[in-house]
């Protein structure tokens, strides 16, 4: 194989394939990226850890058509290293090295046989158009509340429901749950719902690559993998099997009891009394009041910290005890002004929402602590 490309096209699709490679080389190949050519003007450049895989494209200059797989984290590296200018990438006679050149500079690099590289589903080719900008909010907006416990492997993943109005996306530990609901524009009559718990990894991956909020993303659904072609690259995930809990009994119909808050002055609040919280608990509390919310903390190790909040509250007092960083992490994501915190009692389900946007509902749960 001999090819010619820009350095900038090179490092652009690289850099999407760095957390893509298997890191621990459990099986060597998975660490590589396979370029492939075949005359056409175009370089297509495939990864996979066999749990998920990216295959993209760029254009290049094909001297020699042919594939070769190299390391792709140290690939990366040597290119974004390069002058601004093209660069070369020509296998050696018996195929055991690869030259990376570019101007004065040139390199080695040992290469793995293609044959070792693993076979990847293929879609059947009827995709469903989803647009992309509502698909990355939701991404960014429940991402954060997936467990990391392998022990429970149907939440190390987000339950992506699809149906012909509207699209939801919810992901929980727990202790926590984030549930968004997003309008699906323009809206598709008929279909069946489709349901598939999406890993961690497939929806890390896929808030990379909508990066930039313009582009729509075919969606299809096969026997055990998921698809999402996205412009010129294609994000194959495997699904997890498993029963997703029944989200919508989570949600507390109950609460009577209502906040708002400014968004920024209680993240600023939450997160300067969080400093002297127990430093494994992280625990923090909300004490309602007439007219007032204070957030208070207090460990043996540190002191205590207190800040009360201005609020229009008329109801009786009530304290409850939250994760700092439970609260943080929704207030992070939120794109509102103002955020509302709905209550029952001190030892039911909470739930915090913004107020006044348009086009979804997003919906937190957070499970209160008993310190």
């Amino acid at each position: 194989m001999e090819l010619v490309a820009r350095k900038a096209d090179l490092v652009r699709e690289l850099q999407f394939f760095q957390q893509i490679v298997e890191r621990k080389n459990t099986i060597p190949i998975l660490a590589n990226v396979l370029l492939e050519t075949n005359g056409d003007g175009q370089l297509m450049l495939l990864a996979t850890d066999l749990e998920v895989a990216l295959r993209s494209r760029c254009e290049a200059a094909v001297t020699n058509p042919g594939s070769v797989t190299l390391p792709a984290k140290k690939l990366y590296e040597v290119v974004r290293a390069l002058p601004e200018t093209d660069v070369r990438i020509e296998t050696e006679k018996g195929g055991t090295g690869v030259k990376v050149s570019a101007e004065r500079f040139e390199s080695r690099m040992p290469t793995l046989p293609r044959e070792d590289f693993p076979s990847l589903p293929e879609a059947a080719g009827s995709p469903t158009t989803i647009t992309g900008a509502p698909l990355a909010q939701m991404v960014a907006k429940t991402q954060f509340a997936i467990t990391g416990e392998d022990t429970r492997y149907y939440l190390n993943g987000a339950l992506f429901v699809l149906r012909g109005d509207s699209m939801t996306l919810v992901a929980t530990d727990g202790h926590r749950l984030a549930l968004v609901n997003a309008r699906r524009e323009p809206a598709v009559t008929g279909g069946d719902e489709v349901k598939a718990i999406l890993p961690r990894k497939t929806l890390a991956e896929l808030s990379r690559l909508l990066a930039d909020g313009h582009a729509d993303v075919d969606y299809e659904r096969g026997e055990n993998h998921l698809f999402f072609e996205i412009g010129s690259r294609l994000l194959i995930s495997r699904m997890i099997d498993g029963q997703f809990p029944a989200y919508e009994k989570v949600v507390p119909k109950g609460n009577d009891k209502h906040v708002e808050f400014e968004c920024d002055r209680l993240t600023q609040a939450v997160r300067r009394v969080a400093l002297l919280s127990n430093e494994r608990s992280r625990a923090v509390k909300f004490v309602l009041d007439k007219g007032k919310v204070e957030v208070t903390s207090s460990s043996p190790e540190f002191g205590e910290a207190r800040e009360p909040l201005a609020v229009d509250y008329a109801g009786p007092a009530l304290t409850i005890c939250f994760n700092a960083q439970y609260v943080l992490d929704f207030l992070g994501v939120v794109d509102a002004d103002v955020v509302a915190l709905d209550l029952k009692d001190e030892v039911s389900q909470a739930v915090m929402r913004p107020v006044g946007v348009e086009g979804y509902d997003y919906t937190y749960v957070i499970m209160p602590m008993r310190v």
